[in-house]
């Protein structure tokens, strides 16, 4: 009988340590799959394994195969334990059961929710709990040119009105257009640019049912204002390579763009030179450059910023507790490393600790940004534009993600039915009530 329970124990002993030893080696699916971003979170697999013991196996998915690649791994049973992954997923994953939403929530409450932006927070929200773990984001910015502004009196264009004032201040063509607005109707760029607009004066084509029909006066003071942004532009169509030409030549007041230009601003990306001085690698434009990321309508004065933010996900296949390790080692004495992945597209979400609230801004504030020469933002930036930039991952909205609509609001931008209707008031084809109409008569047709 000794014997007996001797071999019993020998071989459950054994059981457990084969398990151990396959808990040691985690999955971690990743859509930065470039080669330079890889390796650097191949080391940060490696700085994880001589922290802890544990593997890290760093498989990149493209972006573009990540949603139909999780939903087959899931019918399997083969989800990798953590994966890296877009807003547009948290939901829908969270109601699939492809995400452990009790232990996200749990990594996030542990790490301390508050050191956490809101809007990043909010934005995963389900059913009360923090579905994924936000890791970094960007938000879309008004470009100005601050030494114009200031020279001209002009508030910063934090709202429609400031930005009509400066457009009827600064409006010279051809020396100096007012702004490079979007009107290419089959560019993602457009589509973009107008959410922004839209959610700025409290705008949405949808709520917790789906399609909500535009509000008319609303949509109508949407409408009115992108058509003079855009009479204030370059004749032609326009998406993100005229917008960020007309500015670099000096030629644009403002323009709506993302904070990859950060770098090319400061004359730091060969393939993309500011051109407002005979040196490419000029500083100049930065320096008489300033940003807004949050701006509002007449009828939504809190205003808002459009935002992308991106989420670890533990798995409903994971090794809970490796998993959760790795993803608090990532978002906390890693988290410097994370954001180097790409710092002027990764902005900190998680702003620092209980003991330094800034920590995380202030390291990613001095982490090197360009491709052909290389300078920290802090160098290039003054202070006041670091945190703005980093304050508009605190009221980061997108269509559709507090109404749990986020996949029907993808379609109805996807369509671009929006894009094309008002580039119709735009180029005074129809009129503001036959717009309004068109757009909720054709977007109640998406599903």
């Amino acid at each position: 009988m000794r014997i007996l329970k001797t071999l019993t124990l020998g071989l459950l002993v054994s059981a457990s340590a084969v398990a151990w030893a396959q808990a040691d080696t985690i999955r971690f699916w990743t859509t930065e799959d470039q080669p330079e971003r890889l390796a650097k979170q191949q080391e940060m697999a490696a700085d994880f394994k001589a922290a802890t013991g544990h593997e890290v196996d760093v498989i990149p998915v493209p972006e573009t195969e990540l949603g139909t690649r999780a939903t087959a791994a899931f019918a399997a049973n083969d989800l990798p334990d953590v994966i890296y992954h877009t807003l547009q997923y948290v939901l829908p994953w969270a109601e699939a059961g492809i995400l452990d939403v009790d232990t996200n929530d749990e990594i996030v409450e542990d790490l301390g929710k508050d050191t956490f932006a809101p809007g990043a927070v909010a934005m995963a929200d389900f059913d009360g709990v923090t579905a994924a773990v936000p890791v970094d984001g960007w938000t879309q910015m008004v470009v100005y040119r601050k030494d114009l502004f200031d020279a001209a009196g002009l508030a910063a264009p934090t709202s429609y009105e400031a930005i009509m004032a400066a457009v009827e201040k600064l409006h010279n063509p051809p020396e100096m257009f007012g702004f490079v607005a979007a009107t290419k109707i089959d560019e993602n760029f457009m589509s973009q640019v107008l959410e922004h607009v839209f959610l700025a004066n409290g705008v949405s084509p949808v709520d917790a049912n789906g399609f909500k029909p535009l509000d008319e006066q609303a949509t109508t003071e949407v409408l009115d204002f992108y058509k003079a942004i855009a009479k204030a532009s370059p004749p032609g169509e326009l998406f993100w390579k005229q917008s960020r030409e007309v500015y670099f030549a000096g030629q644009a007041a403002m323009i709506i763009w993302s904070p990859f230009i950060l770098d090319e601003l400061a004359g730091l990306r060969d393939s993309a030179p500011p051109t407002i001085n005979d040196d490419p690698t000029s500083t100049e434009l930065a320096s008489k450059t300033s940003v807004v990321t949050a701006f509002s309508g007449p009828s939504n004065p809190d205003g808002a910023a459009w935002a992308d933010v991106r989420y670890f996900g533990v798995t409903a296949d994971a090794n809970i507790d490796v998993a959760a390790e790795f993803i608090k080692f990532s978002m906390d004495e890693g988290y410097t490393s994370t954001l180097s992945i790409a710092p002027e597209g990764k902005f900190p979400v998680r702003r620092g600790t209980a003991d330094d609230s800034d920590k995380f801004i202030e390291a990613w504030s001095k982490l090197p940004v360009g491709v052909d020469r290389k300078a920290p933002l802090s160098d290039l930036y003054p202070a006041e534009t670091i945190a703005t930039i980093v304050a508009g991952l605190e009221s980061g909205a997108r269509w559709g993600v507090k109404e749990g609509q986020l996949s029907l609001a993808s379609k109805i931008i996807n369509s671009q039915i929006i894009n094309r209707i008002v580039r119709e008031y735009i180029d005074d084809e129809i009129d503001a009530a036959t717009a309004v109409a068109r757009l909720n008569d054709e977007l109640a047709g998406v599903n």
